[in-house]
């Protein structure tokens, strides 16, 4: 493919930043006050980017320094000075000449040497001879300094690979090439690849032998007479290194050889087709491979298989030929240890050919650095860099939706959201994110909108008579997407006849008046199916105010209309309900407040003090079912009780009399609190329709001062002795109404002057966000302060009380004297 050196395009090397050139933009030193640095996270980000850049102006400072070197050499051996006047010479000569040191060294150079690249830079000038002096002059200084810098990087080089870096750093990169390949030629015919850069290191490692007789780029290059020039890959068909990346990029293969001997074969690569290249361009990439020829003779190439050439295993080869196959973009991760084997980082060791990188830089210079030198942002707020060490750690992996990625460019953050896959593979980490694209989401979302509103979306052309449907308003109408759609003015027809008069008014508004409009009809689908229908369109008008298109939507409103009209059929049921439920609250809180008093007038009782406290539910709705009662019986005991009724309304307050009157009418008998609470577990089992209760049954004597009780899973009534105040000691008991039949055990607490007994019910201390052993630790807590008076201290529990559930509360207190 010869013609690819023909003339036809300008070179490709209009701007080349020369060596020593920070290469500081506008926008790397506008940002770098901005508001983004304040965090910790930007600043290191920040100072990476700088030391990086310091790092590369370095590089280039030293590469032109040694020219520079050399041409006073040039002026010492020419007029025969020392190098202090050499010096001063070459930076008067090149303020005369109004040019940089480099560019004037170089000249020094190129006229000392007449070599290859002496020839390139009269090439250029001879090439751009039809534009302006100053314009060729530059053009072909730009081309001499980067050949002369590629050959001082290659002259100073330990290897063939770092040749091959500086080739692509200085010569090939402003040409567009994005990697190089440097081939020895073996004495059997074979290849082995001395250097490269630009390819990953798992691509060097599968090509570092190409055995004899197997066509490649590189064998053409060798065989074909002045290099292979090839403008497509993927047209050749031919092998090469790095095929899987940018397989329709350009390459070029030209035999490296001097002094008649050709030693090997210099191969570059262009990520797109690559267009015809100019004479100028041409020579310059065969003194490029002349340098290689040179470099050839004087080095061997490296052994991937020895223990100091690059060496992959197994294991990560496949897994980089797996994501050579993905179609998102993903990168291959090693760890990267300290001297003392501890994880500091991790190195990139392959991308695919689906990476892009948000500042723009080829692939090449992503494979083989470190994450967060190349990213130091993925140690932020998005801990990417944290994810990707707990999955190296624990080889769990890790996925996440719609994560925030963000990128250092220029001192401006940029940000994506991408979904996240990372997963451990042997001693790798394997990173996949899919970036989403902002014009599928959107479009995407508003399939998702137009299915669950039910909404069809149309235009229609009224000059060409083109009608256009998306596919939920073929559903909305039952229609296959392969009938023909429905034109406005047959709108009619698909309709109820009552809806006729509507139609025609929001015909006549959009088609006549131009205006936008809306109208709710009813659609008569094929399948006898009745839609109710709301349609909205509005017209278009072109530059001469002439309507040309509608454009529209239908919904589907039958779910909102058969709502109505269920609404519209329940709201007096509604409201009769609401009017017998309010009656029902209120005839039950009227029974509850005529049945159990806020407060009740002190009870008389020889050597006892008896005191009673109510507080009704906040809610009138949750009237419920608590209960207390004090008397003295026929005998002359006192009987003390509190219960509880499951459940609020006027069943809870109707059950609350019945076991409030029969447990009176059972303590009368003389039996004990245990007897009475068996006969009334069967009263609440068998004669109320199976209701529960808790309840707390107690019989004081007064004579000797003791306290007979039991409990149906009810709290434990409380004693208040002094400044101390204890719960008493559970006894077994079922709640009421649970099983048929059930015993209850007693206790008999004796009791002391001024002891104050407190029977209560839960509503006084329960709380939703506690336990209940840690609401009666509360309630001791207050009923260990003992005002004056029994009265004042069934208030202040009522006062201080921290309940939350708006349930009725029943107190019932009593002191002896």
């Amino acid at each position: 493919m010869s013609d690819l050196r023909q003339p036809h395009a300008a070179p490709a090397t209009e701007h080349v930043q020369a060596p020593g050139d920070s290469g500081t933009s506008v926008a790397e030193t506008a940002g770098a006050d901005g508001p983004e640095q304040t965090s910790p996270v930007g600043r290191l980000a920040a100072t990476v980017d700088r030391l990086r850049r310091e790092v590369r102006a370095a590089q280039a400072e030293a590469d032109g320094r040694a020219l520079i070197e050399l041409a006073k050499g040039i002026l010492v051996e020419r007029l025969g000075c020392g190098p202090a006047q050499a010096a001063r010479q070459l930076a008067e000569l090149t303020e005369q000449a109004g040019v940089t040191p480099l560019e004037f060294a170089v000249e020094v150079i190129n006229q000392a040497s007449r070599d290859r690249v002496s020839e390139v830079t009269s090439a250029f000038l001879a090439a751009t001879a039809a534009r302006s002096d100053a314009e060729a002059s530059a053009e072909g200084t730009s081309s001499a300094v980067r050949l002369r810098t590629a050959e001082s990087g290659a002259l100073a080089a330990d290897d063939t690979q770092a040749v091959a870096d500086s080739l692509l750093e200085h010569a090939l990169t402003p040409l567009g090439a994005e990697a190089v390949a440097i081939w020895g030629l073996g004495a059997d015919g074979s290849l082995s690849l001395a250097g490269s850069a630009g390819f990953s290191t798992a691509e060097a490692g599968r090509w570092w032998h190409v055995p004899p007789g197997v066509t490649t780029v590189a064998r053409r290059g060798l065989t074909e007479e002045g290099g292979e020039w090839i403008r497509s890959l993927a047209e050749t068909g031919l092998p090469s290194i790095g095929q899987h990346h940018h397989p329709e990029g350009g390459r070029v293969a030209v035999p490296a050889g001097t002094g008649g001997r050709i030693h090997g074969v210099l191969e570059i690569a262009w990520p797109e087709p690559l267009d015809q290249l100019s004479p100028p361009i041409v020579r310059q990439i065969e003194a490029l491979a002349e340098l290689c020829a040179h470099t050839l003779q004087t080095s061997a190439p490296p052994d991937p298989a020895s223990d100091t050439g690059p060496r992959i295993l197994p294991d990560v080869a496949e897994l980089m030929d797996l994501v050579d196959g993905l179609h998102d973009p993903a990168l291959v991760l090693m760890p990267h240890l300290d001297a003392e084997g501890r994880l500091i980082d991790f190195r990139i060791q392959h991308v695919n050919g689906r990476f892009l990188d948000p500042a723009g830089r080829p692939r090449g210079v992503i494979n083989g650095a470190l994450l967060l030198e190349t990213y130091p942002l993925s140690a932020g707020q998005s801990e990417l860099f944290d994810r990707i060490e707990r999955v190296y750690a624990t080889g769990e992996p890790y996925r996440a939706h719609r994560m925030r990625l963000t990128a250092l460019v220029d001192d401006v953050h940029l940000t994506a959201v991408a979904d996240i896959n990372i997963s451990r593979h042997g001693g790798s980490v394997l990173l996949i994110w899919r970036i989403e694209d902002e014009t599928a989401r959107l479009a995407n979302l508003l399939q998702h909108a137009q299915r669950l509103g039910r909404i069809g979306g149309f235009e229609e052309n009224l000059l060409t008579g083109e009608i256009t449907w998306n596919g939920q308003l073929y559903d909305l109408y039952g229609r296959s997407a392969s009938s023909s759609p429905v034109p406005l003015e047959d709108l009619a027809a698909h309709a109820h006849p009552d809806d006729a008069v509507a139609i025609g008014r929001f015909l006549r508004a959009v088609l006549h008046q131009r205006r936008p409009a809306s109208a709710a009809f009813r659609l008569q689908r094929p399948d006898g199916v009745t839609r109710h229908i709301r349609v909205v369109a509005e017209p278009v008008l072109d530059s001469d105010g002439q309507l040309y298109v509608v454009r529209g939507a239908y919904q589907d409103i039958s779910a909102h209309h058969w709502t109505e009209v269920a609404l519209a059929a329940t709201r007096d049921q509604l409201a009769h309900t609401e009017q017998q439920a309010s009656e029902r609250n209120r005839l039950a809180l009227q029974l509850q407040h005529a049945i159990m008093p806020p407060t009740q007038a002190p009870l008389e009782a020889p050597g006892l003090r008896v005191a009673v406290r109510y507080r009704p539910a906040e809610t009138q709705h949750l009237v419920g079912g608590d209960w207390y009662d004090a008397v003295v019986l026929p005998s002359g005991l006192v009987l003390l009780c509190v219960g509880d009724v499951a459940g609020h309304g006027i069943e809870a307050a109707t059950s609350m009399v019945v076991l409030r009157n029969a447990m009176r009418g059972l303590a009368v008998t003389g039996a004990g609190p245990g007897q009475v609470l068996t006969w009334l577990n069967m009263v609440a089992h068998h004669l109320t329709g199976s209701i529960t209760a808790t309840a707390v049954c107690a019989l004081y004597d007064p004579e000797r001062r003791t306290l007979r009780w039991a409990r149906a899973g009810h709290l434990p009534p409380v004693l208040v002795r002094g400044t101390e105040a204890t719960a008493l000691p559970l006894v077994k008991g079922l709640l009421l109404g649970a099983v048929p039949e059930a015993g209850y055990e007693e206790q008999e607490v004796q009791l002391a002057v001024d002891d104050t007994l407190l029977m209560y019910t839960d509503g006084l201390i329960e709380r939703r966000d506690r336990s209940v052993e840690e609401s009666l630790a509360q309630l001791l807590t207050a009923a260990r302060s003992v005002p004056p008076t029994l009265e004042q201290q069934l208030d202040r529990l009522l006062v201080h009380s921290r309940s939350d559930t708006d349930d009725d509360t029943c107190i019932v207190g009593i002191r002896v004297d």
